[in-house]
């Protein structure tokens, strides 16, 4: 795993050891670490654009339902760059620490906590907590819940080295998942993506088009169609991402960047040349939306996770309506589908392509996300 150079890192001094900590004041109704500090490193949002400051913040204190976790890896995803340039119609309140893939260790918790003891390896995810009793939470769609809280956008984020959850929405770490900067970006690329191959259908042995293959989502999205029993058509632009998304076990590889005819080379690289029986688009831009609805096969199934900016979803009625094509949103996931997507990754089925950088570096992995060079996941090590 490698590090990018950072001309913040120049500017600004890396932070020195912490104080000998200022330990949590005693409180009967919360079980604690005792060495918890009062006071810890975050990247703070403060301006719509950012970049983000580097500085010191009070630690959170849960509340009787909460777990205070000690975030030593946080993944960076796309929705982090998104809400950053207020590019959504949902802006979050200034000032924000974002961050939703947090993986680390609980160091305190509430009065109402029982299931979850100090020192449990757990993750944060998007949802960060929901009411667990409207019709939505009964089912198993916690992500629709009216009373849903988001991290890093109604509450703060993994973007710091303490970081609060409601104890119902943490993810449990399984044992043999060693490497807790490799289980970050499970906790939202996977889980989105393993929830989309999920929502389309498909079966074992079918054909399955990834778009956006080589990114974060796309590059998780493409092992857990393989593990799935799918052919893969990986569709990205670029060799770099050509290699990655074929070493990543991808049976084909379109570049929507060479190809004059992006729709007849994804029919032509399915099975039997009439297309994929499912596309899962990741992409960050409009047009492989549009491209999607001409080259599912008929009966197929598009379902959407990536969120570009402004974009709309437009297919023709009446072949949608011939072919009997299937169009879909899927949203994360929800608390069973993360603990099925860290499970793939347990049995070593998921291998996340990740960089570790020290949090510091969170403005260069923006940087390199506008300048669409990401390839794989970038992680944050809170402690550098």
């Amino acid at each position: 795993m490698t590090s990018i150079p950072s001309e913040q890192q120049q500017q600004q001094p890396p932070p020195t050891p912490s104080p000998p900590p200022t330990v949590m004041p005693s409180n009967p109704e919360l079980t604690s670490d005792p060495d918890i500090p009062s006071e810890q490193w975050a990247q703070v949002t403060e301006t719509t654009g950012g970049p983000p400051v580097y500085k010191r913040v009070p630690v959170p204190r849960p509340e009787a339902d909460q777990v205070l976790v000690h975030v030593l890896f946080s993944g960076v995803c796309h929705s982090d760059y998104h809400l950053l340039h207020d590019d959504w119609p949902i802006p979050p309140r200034l000032p924000f620490i974002g961050g939703h893939e947090g993986a680390g260790i609980v160091v305190a918790r509430g009065s109402l906590v029982n299931s979850i003891p100090i020192g449990a390896r757990v993750g944060i995810k998007w949802i960060n907590g929901s009411c667990l009793d409207c019709s939505y939470c009964q089912v198993g769609d916690e992500q629709l819940c009216p009373s849903v809280k988001l991290s890093g956008y109604s509450l703060g984020g993994t973007f710091q080295q303490y970081a609060l959850a409601q104890a119902s929405h943490v993810a449990r770490i399984p044992d043999e998942c060693h490497d807790l900067a490799a289980v970050a970006p499970i906790l939202c690329a996977g889980l989105t993506v393993y929830r989309g191959l999920k929502e389309t259908g498909a079966r074992a042995g079918q054909c399955v088009a990834v778009v956006g293959a080589g990114g974060g989502l796309g590059s998780l999205a493409v092992q857990y169609a393989r593990a799935m029993g799918y052919h893969v058509i990986a569709v990205d632009a670029g060799e770099e991402k050509r290699r990655a998304c074929e070493q990543l076990g991808a049976m084909a590889f379109v570049d929507f960047g060479q190809e004059e005819d992006v729709v007849a080379a994804v029919k032509a690289a399915s099975t039997d040349g009439q297309g994929p029986s499912a596309v899962l688009l990741a992409a960050g831009s409009e047009e492989p939306f549009r491209q999607a609805a001409r080259y599912v096969r008929p009966h197929g199934t598009i379902v959407c996770v990536g969120l570009p900016p402004d974009a709309t979803f437009n297919a023709p009625v009446f072949e949608t309506v011939l072919r009997m094509i299937t169009i879909r949103g899927s949203y994360v996931g929800n608390r069973a589908d993360v603990a099925e997507a860290l499970d793939f990754f347990r049995r070593g089925l998921i291998k996340a392509p990740v960089t570790v950088v020290g949090l510091t570096e969170l403005h260069d992995v923006f940087q390199r996300m506008h300048q669409g060079k990401i390839v794989g996941r970038y992680v944050l090590d809170t402690g550098k």
